[in-house]
């Protein structure tokens, strides 16, 4: 099997070709370009040869393109508008005020929406625009300066910063938590896994000493509010944030059947988190840096201790 990166032709080629696509004639092409239409020809011949394949038929003054013009012209337009994307953020680099924040909804709604308003008053005139996407954006096709990812911080090609853990308490609805007495009882129903850690339940059960036994079955969610709900609907057996957790187990809404510490002496790297995720070189930006500087100068984990005073909490049946 080859796996050689195929020679790419010379960009004017490429340059030439993007404007007869647009316009089906090389003398509109070449006025456009300021040059002559023999001088479009020379290019367009060039990148038939560079490529072995045709790529249009010609037809007087008007060129027809064949399919693989066409299913070129789709890549070399996203090419060329990636490049006008790089220079149009080189070149605001300098005098930026706008910052581009992207956070794990849950995050976004649980800790960083209180606070915002904090990073607002040290930087003043700042632009914040916050998206909420659960899994990791293209930072440069997405336009996102920084990210709060929740996981186990396993974006090596970042620069990541853990800001607070997200510990976990497994728990059902009240209605089902009579069949869940003992750990070993869990295999017996149906656990709901989030979509971006799909092996956090056999973290839990290694854990509980159920190693290597393969649960019942399973129901995966994108994100944590919807994991709740169906947990609260019963679907299942979830694993809630502690802080969601303490509120449901107050109000009875949800069961700890085995306890809200059975999971607190975890190993930590076995605990997911939420992550301040930033492509390398970024915090050169004086906007990026103050955000990143900010974040993680913050208290995250104070809300968490404050929760987790459970004394009042009739967790189990």
């Amino acid at each position: 099997m080859n796996d050689r990166v195929p020679r790419l032709p010379p960009l004017n080629a490429l340059r030439v070709f993007h404007a007869v696509m647009r316009y089906r004639s090389f003398r509109k092409a070449a006025d456009e370009l300021f040059v002559s239409p023999q001088a479009v020809s020379q290019q367009i011949k060039l990148l038939e040869d560079t490529l072995g394949i045709m790529l249009f038929d010609r037809k007087g003054r008007m060129v027809d393109p064949t399919e693989q013009a066409i299913l070129l012209a789709h890549f070399v337009q996203a090419g060329f508008d990636e490049f006008a994307e790089g220079v149009r953020r080189v070149t605001k680099t300098g005098h930026r005020n706008r910052i581009n924040v992207n956070a794990s909804p849950y995050f976004a709604t649980r800790y960083l929406m209180d606070r915002l308003e904090q990073f607002r008053t040290t930087m003043p005139g700042v632009v914040l625009q916050l998206t909420t996407m659960v899994e990791i954006p293209d930072f440069g096709r997405d336009d996102i300066d920084v990210s709060v990812q929740w996981g186990f911080g396993e974006w090596a090609e970042f620069d990541q910063t853990l800001l607070v853990r997200d510990p976990k308490i497994i728990c059902c609805a009240p209605a089902l938590a009579h069949r869940v007495r003992k750990p070993e009882d869990l295999l017996s129903m149906t656990l709901l896994h989030p979509v971006l850690a799909t092996n956090l339940w056999q973290k839990v059960l290694r854990h509980l000493d159920l190693q290597d036994i393969e649960a019942k079955g399973d129901v995966q969610f994108q994100d944590a509010a919807t994991m709740r709900r169906a947990t609260l609907a019963g679907m299942g057996m979830g694993l809630v944030s502690a802080i969601d957790a303490i509120d449901d187990l107050r109000q009875g809404r949800l069961i700890a059947p085995l306890g809200i510490d059975a999971l607190s002496t975890m190993k930590e790297e076995d605990i997911p988190g939420f992550y301040l995720v930033v492509p390398r070189g970024y915090r050169r930006v004086k906007t990026i840096a103050a955000f990143c500087d900010w974040i993680k100068g913050e208290d995250w984990s104070a809300m968490l201790r404050r929760e987790m005073v459970t004394d009042d909490i009739p967790y189990t049946i």
